[in-house]
């Protein structure tokens, strides 16, 4: 009974709708396993004994494995097609966040978030390849903003139920919920999802052919110019989940329960930004929106990093420029990854992991130094948001003229 249950499932042709719900799901496991845990901070600052700066490398080290390991998902999903890597990092994801739960200290519970973002990662880099892999080309952008939505949603969900689950029964058991969850989409992927990429028996596992394909990837005109420039306007998205806590909580002293609000109503702003861009996908091409959201977004950088130096600004001016500012992320974000991914399908996975790696490292190295800062003015990580806006756009005008030249359909070969 159980052989023809899944003999069913498994043949049973599903919807585009569906695949995109299920590539969401995959899309939002790690921001939940970063939104979810930001309203316990105090509270596991308070009972591990360290400050709240020290407790925000755990979220640095999850960023760090994320960023790390997307490049090792890369080639295994080309491999060895999508479902078997990504179900085996699901499961690590699993394991490892039950592990989170007896953690002793701060030390043990940085490393097991290192280890359980390098299964979580797997959906991350998977999501993005299977894009490619169930849509044409000239849908991407628009299927990357479906995908946003859920990216977006997470904020609005994800510290409510974090702060809820910590009040009521314990900062712990927020991993466990994120156990559960993941646990349910793992089954979703096993039975119901279609493989969409015929495993690769010539891509090759050795260091060398893999550094060398990452090296032609990056070295790509149109992918180098979109996934540096993409990676440092999303980089204020990392500046923000790791500083949020420090600014709100620590320099205007609000509770958890306002900060999680506060978290959701500026969650708008992503979710406003991805899906105005697909209203704007349908009289603008993606090159015109990432140039011109992406000046708007440094201008409002600058106007934030200067008004914070002077001290111009309290909590409500805040509040409506970080709101400015993410939702240009909303919009930056899925333009860039359509047009850095656009010239490969043979090895999407490989330019999936790299596009992600460098989005994650940057964010990562960005959130480990306010992680390491002892200082709770908000001035450094205002300062970051504006210049990593800066660095995008700088990027973008540099190596545009170029990467527009550059063919669309070709892929690389190693």
């Amino acid at each position: 009974m159980y052989g023809l249950l899944k003999a069913f499932l498994v043949t049973a042709k599903p919807s585009n709708s569906f695949i995109i719900c299920l590539l969401g799901a995959l899309s939002v496991i790690s921001p939940f396993a970063i939104d979810m845990y930001l309203p316990a901070f105090p509270q596991v600052a308070a009972d591990l004994g360290v400050s709240s700066a020290t407790i925000a490398l755990t979220l640095s080290s999850y960023f760090i494995g994320l960023a790390i390991g997307q490049l090792f998902y890369g080639p295994l999903l080309d491999r060895f097609g999508r479902k078997r890597p990504l179900c085996a990092g699901l499961l690590l994801f699993i394991l490892t966040s039950i592990a989170c739960v007896y953690a002793p200290s701060i030390e043990p519970l940085i490393a097991l978030r290192f280890i359980q973002a390098l299964g979580g990662c797997a959906a991350g880099v998977a999501s993005l390849a299977m894009v490619r892999d169930f849509f044409p080309v000239d849908e991407s952008a628009r299927i990357l903003s479906r995908l946003f939505l859920f990216i977006a949603i997470s904020p609005l969900l994800a510290p409510t139920i974090g702060g809820m689950v910590a009040i009521t029964i314990g900062w712990k058991a927020v991993f466990l919920v994120l156990a559960a969850i993941v646990a349910v989409i793992l089954a979703l992927i096993y039975f119901l999802l279609p493989e969409g990429h015929t495993p690769d028996p010539t891509i090759s596992l050795r260091l060398g052919p893999i550094v060398k394909e990452y090296r032609a990837i990056l070295l790509h005109p149109r992918f180098k110019t979109y996934a540096l420039a993409g990676a440092f306007s999303f980089a204020g998205l990392f500046t923000y989940v790791a500083g949020s806590p420090i600014i709100f909580m620590d320099g205007f002293h609000l509770s958890a329960e306002v900060y999680s609000g506060i978290f959701a109503l500026l969650a708008v702003g992503f979710i406003g930004g991805s899906q105005v861009n697909v209203v704007l996908l349908r009289r603008f091409d993606s090159e015109t929106l990432f140039l011109h959201i992406l000046i708007l977004q440094t201008v409002t950088g600058v106007v934030f990093m200067v008004g914070s130096w002077l001290g111009w600004y309290g909590l409500t001016s805040t509040l409506v420029l970080f709101f400015i500012f993410l939702s240009c992320a909303g919009l930056t974000y899925p333009n860039a990854a359509a047009l850095a991914l656009a010239p490969f399908s043979k090895n999407a996975g490989s330019a999936s992991a790299l596009l992600g790696f460098l989005q994650l490292g940057v964010g990562a190295f960005i959130s480990t130094g306010i992680s390491l800062s002892t200082s709770r003015d908000s001035f450094p990580i205002i300062f970051i948001l504006g210049a990593t806006s800066i660095i995008g756009l700088f990027i973008l005008m540099a190596g545009r003229k170029r990467a527009h030249t550059c063919p669309v359909s070709e892929d690389i070969a190693a």
